[in-house]
């Protein structure tokens, strides 16, 4: 079993989308059995709480199922249990650092590298929580998640 975890800031927009979002295309593939994945925060700002509403709206649109979510933490024990940890942006990177200690291992990488696979050239996903952009963030994750699928 590949075992996956998304991290953005909070853990209220981009991580979790990312998370129900690949949850999904798994499924409609067949391949559930295949994979664990999850979500988690760099920060500690918004730990215990619920998907954030707009990234609600947009999972409903597109027709992605979600349940219910409560943001955590990243913590070391975490880079020990996930084969692949995904961040959004280059800032999650740099205090992923910070929470887990050095990627000796090759498991960190960012989202949008898996879509040319260069992490020197891969850009950040979009942050909707500047720029209530959800559409822009959705098509990222999109991009992301299906080259995730078509790679492991």
């Amino acid at each position: 079993m590949t075992k996956i975890l998304f991290i953005c800031h909070g853990n209220i927009c981009r991580s979790p989308m990312a998370e129900f979002m690949l949850r999904h295309f798994v499924a409609q593939a067949g391949r559930t059995a295949e994979f664990e994945i999850a979500s988690a925060a760099v920060s500690a700002e918004e730990i215990g709480n619920a998907l954030y509403p707009p990234a609600k709206r947009k999972l409903r649109e597109k027709g992605i199922p979600f349940t219910s979510h409560a943001a955590r933490q990243v913590i070391r024990a975490d880079y020990d249990y996930y084969d692949h940890i995904i961040c959004m942006d280059r800032s999650n990177l740099r205090l992923l650092r910070y929470r887990i200690g050095d990627d000796d291992q090759g498991k960190v990488s960012l989202m949008m590298s898996w879509i040319n696979d260069q992490m020197v050239n891969a850009r950040d996903v979009a942050d909707p929580w500047y720029t209530g952009d959800f559409e822009a963030t959705y098509s990222d994750l999109l991009q992301g998640c299906q080259a995730i699928l078509e790679q492991l």
